[in-house]
């Protein structure tokens, strides 16, 4: 291969980036991966130990429930802020002073997890907001420490989730909707659509594009979500809160059994590897039929 003076420049150029990138991302994947098969505590010598840290991850009792918790995340993390999100996207291009409700449901999104967390975290106290208003609308036999029971918890911190996350699908609905061309909209309430059948027989089908990017870029939050579990209920109580992503916390940097900290990293990144693989493709399909 024949390199002149003009692409030797251009990989001198580029060659600070690679080497950033390589010390930064490429080297820790490696040794996390290389990790992962050991039993390592950060002090001594590690020990090759096969796969055990990957069945451990699978087989022990204790480890179960983080993976089921990731589970209900992934799916109810991705279900309601992209549902609520089109929801509110498709009523809101009806309203006057659309503007206003777009920049009202998206300031949420603009918070910080760890500080969203703390302020849910007293309103869903036993003393805090939510109990005050189930109180006052004679609902009070609902009273409960809703972080410190399970699976209250799980599906406490989810809604607070929802409540931050839905602000950034609506403002994907909105790009698709005002993309849709209005002959098809217009023939079909010309027959009789309306309501919900125009929702979903009309509108839903034309975007669907959004929709599979919408999924995947909430599944991929969603499965590695770290930030409000750890600041609301660091997992508790006994664990029960906890998802994959605080379990590899607890493990590195409470336990320090870095070994199988590194294979629930591992176990992390393949599956956001995978979604991220079908979200970039799908946002390139989308491109090229653009």
């Amino acid at each position: 291969m024949n390199f002149n003076k003009d692409t030797n420049q251009a990989y001198l150029y580029i060659a600070p980036a690679v080497i950033l990138v390589s010390l930064i991302c490429i080297y820790p994947i490696i040794r996390t991966f290389i990790m992962s098969f050991t039993d390592n505590d950060g002090l001594n010598p590690a020990n090759f130990i096969g796969f055990d840290n990957y069945i451990k991850l699978f087989l022990d009792p204790n480890y179960i429930i983080p993976i089921k918790n990731t589970i209900i995340w992934t799916v109810l993390a991705t279900v309601f802020p992209v549902a609520i999100g089109f929801l509110f996207a498709y009523s809101i291009q009806f309203l006057p002073r659309s503007n206003f409700f777009q920049i009202l449901i998206y300031i949420p999104a603009t918070v910080s997890a760890a500080a969203a967390g703390v302020l849910f975290g007293f309103i869903l106290d036993k003393s805090g907001l939510f109990n005050q208003v189930l109180a006052l609308i004679g609902f009070e036999h609902l009273n409960r420490d809703w972080l410190f029971r399970a699976p209250e918890n799980t599906y406490s911190m989810i809604g607070a989730y929802t409540w931050q996350a839905t602000g950034i699908n609506m403002m994907i609905f909105l790009v698709g909707l005002q993309g849709l061309p209005k002959e098809p909209m217009e023939a079909a309430k010309i027959d009789g659509a309306k309501g919900f059948t125009l929702i979903f027989k009309i509108v839903i089908p034309m975007i669907m594009p959004y929709f599979v990017i919408a999924s995947l870029l909430a599944l991929i939050n969603s499965f590695r979500i770290f930030d409000s579990v750890w600041v609301m209920t660091m997992g508790g109580p006994g664990r029960y809160s906890e998802t994959l992503a605080v379990t590899m916390y607890r493990e590195g940097f409470i336990i320090f059994d870095l070994g199988y900290a590194a294979a629930v990293a591992v176990l992390i990144s393949l599956v956001g590897l995978v979604f991220s693989y079908y979200y970039l493709k799908s946002v390139l399909t989308k491109e090229d039929v653009s």
